[in-house]
């Protein structure tokens, strides 16, 4: 039987953490979650400030990067009209979220986990789960 490495709590607070600290930098209150290996919340923060319609979002952000094992961001224009993954969005009970914010999470080139961060514009999402993610 193989075993499967997924991301503990001090990990994931650890990723968290990160991306308080950029969020703050920007000026964009974040909802920021991570998954474990399997899609599951291992963990959750929303800053002060931060919209509540969004935690949902940073959750399956991060439940989506998982299970597609890359940035929710590459897989929107594959989602659309015409794309190899039309209809995605659909799927998985609602859970597949195709915006930017959402990262796997990778040790040692493996698959531990995803981040998944909501509340600001793409670019700043995007900017937040990228330092969360470095601090893996």
């Amino acid at each position: 039987m193989e075993s499967m490495t997924t991301i503990g709590l001090d990990d994931a607070m650890r990723v968290i953490n990160a991306g308080i600290v950029k969020s703050q930098e920007i000026n964009s209150p974040s909802n920021i979650a991570v998954a474990d290996v399997g899609g599951n919340l291992t963990a959750h923060v929303r800053m002060d400030g931060a919209q509540l319609g969004s935690i949902e979002h940073s959750i399956n952000k991060a439940h989506t990067s998982v299970l597609f094992r890359k940035p929710t961001g590459d897989l929107a224009s594959d989602s659309q009209p015409g794309g190899r993954f039309w209809g995605m969005a659909l799927s998985g009970g609602g859970r597949v979220l195709v915006f930017a914010g959402g990262l796997p999470l990778f040790a040692d080139g493996e698959l531990v986990g995803a981040v998944g961060v909501s509340g600001g514009s793409r670019e700043q999402d995007s900017a937040v789960a990228e330092a969360a993610a470095a601090a893996l």
